[in-house]
């Protein structure tokens, strides 16, 4: 059985899959930023989410994202929810 994945292990590979998908510098990325102040437009941020998906194999709640206004936190909690909501929790699954 895998470990858990750690906050700063899921902040990690999230903040790699935004910086590849949305070809944004690492240093750029904020807690309090959101895809649309890094310059993200909506179509990209579809295709960055399904990534996240894939990546840790996960599926977020069909919910009304907003991409003005939600920030990186907001992402990075949302895939520590659907990891913990998995079967077994959050285990590393990529």
């Amino acid at each position: 059985m895998n470990q858990p994945l750690s906050d700063e292990a899921i902040r990690e590979q999230v903040f790699a899959i935004i910086t590849r998908q949305a070809h944004v510098e690492p240093g750029a990325l904020r807690p309090d930023a959101t895809l649309k102040d890094l310059g993200v437009g909506s179509l990209e941020a579809i295709e960055l989410i399904f990534d996240i998906e894939e990546h840790f194999d996960i599926v977020f709640p069909d919910t009304q994202a907003s991409f003005d206004s939600d920030t990186v936190q907001n992402l990075l909690n949302a895939v520590k929810a659907a990891l913990e909501a998995k079967p077994g929790g959050a285990e590393a699954a990529a």
